[in-house]
């Protein structure tokens, strides 16, 4: 009999900060296995004054600040518009760079090791570089976005193969963005164009397809980022509908979040600080009633509306990654701030 899973909102982690203990629109969190965690910050536009603000945040699921590193530039170390994080076999972080076409690597300590890639559509070149994650035998798999094909390589940057193709077809991709491997290796791409997610073989062998465009449940627009767990559930930061769908291992609709927020414990440190915009706060309507039928736009349209209008909801999920106790990290990207839920059985 299969186990029956339910979800709970547990905790949030950071608030918006420009440097130090806080993010700048984080697109990415990358786990490593001693519970700590690297939060990369993409800080919007690429004005000079932004540059300090594209950084890593490191700290724990706690909200110990362990401190941040990188800064935004085009030289070795340094990120233009990151994209993913994800701890290797070798305890180093790698991120990949869609403004750089390059992946690269920094070790616990943040310092810089080396980085690889180029613009091209050759095998081993990007054209950006988007979702990254490694396999069972510890490769790195790279959503090459606009080449729509997934690459794979080892830790330091050896091409080993690659497949997919532009279209809306059967295995093709219409740039992809988020990609994830579950237990036995499948690897699952969320094709963000299309509106799907797609499950591939480990050698790149089309397996299955789920979900079609549109705005209801078991529907998506512009899914960006796919989690695995170990019952086979999927996670889907559903981006242009401002959720997270999780579904069954077939893919049928299982449930969504759409935000519970609080305040961290950072952020709830600042107010103490800050009485004053402390009472700002207490005034303000947080949960406003947001009246749809008045609203002229497209449904994705009025979903931004929604979630921007109300503080608790998500407001660009772009990220959706699993630890082993069952925690469901979901990175918010435009409110500054990572949602936490947990699995129940």
């Amino acid at each position: 009999m299969n186990t029956v899973s339910t979800f709970r909102y547990s905790q949030t982690l950071g608030f918006y900060a420009q440097n130090g203990r806080g993010f700048n629109n984080p697109v990415d969190v990358a786990l490593s296995r001693d519970g700590v965690l690297y939060v990369i910050n993409r800080a919007g536009s690429d004005v000079s004054i932004r540059m300090a603000y594209k950084r890593v945040t490191v700290c724990t699921l706690s909200e110990e600040y362990r401190g941040e590193f990188s800064s935004g530039g085009t030289g070795d170390g340094q990120m233009m518009w990151p994209v993913s994080a994800a701890v290797g076999p070798d305890d180093n972080l790698y991120i990949s760079d869609e403004a750089l076409q390059c992946i690269s690597v920094f070790d616990r300590q943040g310092q810089f090791l080396h980085r690889w890639g180029v613009q091209g559509r050759g095998d081993g070149e990007f054209d950006r570089p988007a979702g990254i994650t490694f396999d069972a035998n510890d490769h790195l798999l790279v959503v090459d976005g606009l080449n729509n094909r997934v690459q794979r390589y080892t830790p330091d940057g050896q091409f080993l193969a690659q497949w997919g193709r532009h279209g809306s077809g059967v295995g093709e991709l219409n740039m992809p963005w988020g990609i994830a491997t579950d237990a036995e290796n499948h690897v699952y791409v969320a094709d963000w164009r299309n509106d799907r997610i797609q499950k591939f073989d480990a050698q790149g062998v089309f397996q299955a397809s789920w979900g079609t465009p549109g705005h209801g449940e078991g529907e998506l627009h512009r899914p960006a980022g796919v989690a695995v767990d170990a019952e086979g559930l999927l996670y889907i930061a559903d981006w242009g509908n401002e959720r997270v769908q999780v579904w069954s291992p077939d893919g049928e609709f299982l449930t969504m979040f759409y935000g519970e927020s609080g305040l961290s414990s950072w952020a709830k440190d600042y107010f103490i600080s800050n009485q004053d915009e402390l009472e700002e706060r207490e005034k303000a309507d947080l949960e406003p009633d947001v009246d749809l039928s008045l609203y002229d736009g497209s449904p994705a349209d009025a979903l931004r509306e929604t979630a921007a209008s109300i503080e608790k909801r998500f407001w660009g999920p772009t990220a959706v990654k699993l630890d082993a106790e069952g925690r469901i990290y979901i990175v918010d990207s435009c409110r500054h701030r990572i949602q936490i839920y947990c699995k129940d059985a």
